[in-house]
């Protein structure tokens, strides 16, 4: 290995240099207190937890995502989380167990064995939001709603789309279809990637009717249309799926109008985390940008694993991520004050009162000024103050 190759980092994995570093806290910082307003109490889960408590009932997705090792003390494996939202139903469901709503909120690092989209990182710095105890649609607006606030509380400019959709839907069309688990994992992944030719193929020796309900749902994306366009597919062939639309008219009518200029998208073929969610399931899109900013969706049951069945809805997004998407936002302000390397009793109590008041200053080694100091600390009569450089 060359001296060049020690340097390297593994592909997708960043290190965050000072400036971004600087604001990348400072978002963290200002969208926490934001959930704070909303009465979102902060938790931090470990970096690591046994993996029969960070997979089990989780599904396939985060299983491969999830980095594994052996605890060295109890022999027992472990994963580096790939996800905070597990864990802190684990905090909801056993560290809390509290009888009535709960709303918590995080921020921490992930780290997944492979990027989930072409662009991503493998190591996004989580930030979100989670609502326990509540089964119903105000809940979930609830968490749309702060969802939004925080994409427009860290100066996202306009022109993201919300994203909805609801996996009941595909769940109602899998009852009615009775297909046999190699079926509906081959079915699973042609609509995933919205391949119709595949999913004809596919579905050569499954009935007729049930080929054409299933096709159906690859056309069920866009503007408001798609919702009739649904009811009408639906209503004889998979009655059950109704009340699954009629949730995302709701949701969609109660978000327009509080947000009557936000682009609402349907796409009811949407199978993201379907093995983990339980209802409607929404993100928010911004053009250029490939992968969901932030996502979310009800997720009813997860804490059933850890001896409390709690309704949940929450949502998360990547504070790089979306620090990368704001316009020239630097948190190193005006600079700093150059401060002259001395013992002055007076000098350094005026240093920490300058600090006090949310100033940088910097102790000058050497006799050169630090690169970030546009002003000094000088001596004018009996007195220091500060001067520009």
């Amino acid at each position: 290995m060359t001296s060049v190759d020690r340097w390297q980092l593994p592909d997708g994995i960043e290190e965050v240099l000072p400036a971004q570093a600087a604001n990348v806290e400072q978002l963290r910082r200002r969208l926490l207190d934001l959930f704070r307003s909303w009465g979102y109490e902060l938790v931090i889960p470990p970096l690591v937890e046994f993996t029969d408590s960070l997979l089990i009932g989780l599904g396939q997705d985060l299983d491969l995502l999830t980095f594994r090792l052996t605890d060295q003390l109890s022999g027992r494996p472990m994963g580096v989380r790939a996800d905070i939202t597990p864990q802190v139903a684990r905090i909801d469901a056993h560290s809390l167990a509290p009888d009535g709503v709960s709303r918590l909120c995080y921020a921490g690092s992930t780290l997944h064995t492979r990027p989930k989209s072409l662009m991503a990182s493998r190591s996004p710095i989580q930030l979100g939001a989670e609502l326990y105890g509540e089964d119903s649609l105000a809940a979930d607006l609830e968490v749309i709603r702060l969802m939004l606030a925080t994409l427009d509380r860290a100066g996202l400019p306009a022109g993201y789309t919300l994203d909805l959709g609801h996996v009941g839907i595909y769940e109602a069309v899998l009852d009615v279809a009775e297909l046999n688990d190699e079926q509906e994992a081959r079915i699973f992944d042609c609509l995933q990637r919205k391949s119709v030719p595949d999913l004809i193929q596919t579905l050569d020796d499954v009935p007729e009717d049930v080929a054409m309900l299933i096709i159906g749902l690859v056309d069920l994306h866009g503007d408001d249309s798609v919702l009739p366009a649904a009811r009408e597919l639906f209503a004889d062939r998979a009655p059950q799926a109704l009340a699954a639309v009629d949730a995302l008219q709701e949701v969609a009518t109660e978000i327009r109008r509080l947000r009557p200029d936000l682009p609402v998208y349907f796409d009811l073929a949407e199978l993201r985390g379907y093995h983990y969610h339980t209802g409607i399931v929404f993100a928010a899109y911004v053009p250029g940008h490939g992968q969901a900013l932030a996502n979310g969706g009800r997720y009813n049951g997860v804490g059933e694993v850890f001896g409390r069945a709690r309704p949940a809805t929450g949502f998360a997004t990547d504070l790089k991520a979306l620090v990368s998407l704001l316009p020239g936002e630097t948190a190193t302000g005006k600079g700093a004050i150059s401060l002259p390397d001395s013992a002055a009793p007076e000098l350094l109590a005026l240093a920490e009162a300058l600090r006090e008041k949310g100033e940088v200053v910097i102790n000058t080694l050497g006799g050169e000024h630090h690169a970030r100091c546009d002003r000094e600390l000088v001596l004018s009569g009996a007195d220091w103050v500060v001067k520009s450089l």
